[in-house]
């Protein structure tokens, strides 16, 4: 989220500061509460760190979930570099050779714009693996997660026990579902104007 020229000059109520946990090559996150914003949260680079906006009244709870929430937002936007068809072969080739010891050979990975109300799709018979581009700029673990989902329908087409035993390779399965799972839901809710509250 881009930085609120506001919220850089004023004088946060509270704050905390954690640091990454090490060897991450993560920046520290330090959260500001301020009493004047009512709901919105918001996140921002500064530097070395990452500055996360909170409403004062949020929950230890709630404010663990926005700070992930806002992180994965920032990395979709530091990832927006699109990727082209090139590179999501060559990544679902290493995709493979993490989880599957090579064994899912595709003979064509690419972006589609005709896929709404699916995440990728693949053709066994014919080695062919689409991904929609509305995961374009998502987070990395998610669009991997897609990928590695197809792969494995290279090697088992439909979606019984032997197939969700292949995706348990993939230590981010659980997380990128509940992304995606998340992404539609928001999708169903009414679109409110936004509230200027901070």
């Amino acid at each position: 989220m881009p930085a609120d020229p506001l919220h850089r000059a004023g004088k946060p109520e509270s704050s905390t500061t954690s640091q990454p946990p090490s060897g991450s090559g993560a920046s520290a996150i330090e959260v500001r509460r301020s009493a004047r914003r009512r709901r919105t949260v918001s996140a921002y680079r500064e530097g070395d760190r990452t500055i996360v906006l909170i409403p004062a009244r949020m929950s230890e709870a709630e404010e663990q979930r926005w700070v992930t929430v806002m992180l994965d937002k920032l990395a979709a936007q530091e990832n927006k570099r699109l990727i082209g068809d090139t590179d999501l072969a060559e990544r679902a080739e290493r995709l493979s050779l993490q989880y599957f010891d090579g064994r899912a050979r595709p003979a064509s990975v690419r972006w589609v714009t005709n896929q709404n109300t699916r995440w990728g799709s693949c053709t066994p018979s014919e080695g062919s693996i689409r991904l929609s581009h509305r995961l374009q700029g998502m987070p990395e673990y998610v669009v991997d997660y897609v990928l590695v989902h197809e792969l494995a329908h290279l090697l088992v087409p439909g979606h019984g026990p032997r197939f969700w035993r292949l995706l348990e390779a993939y230590p981010r399965t659980e997380r990128a579902r509940g992304y995606l799972e998340g992404v539609v839901a928001a999708d169903r809710l009414p679109h409110l104007p936004a509230e200027r509250d901070e």
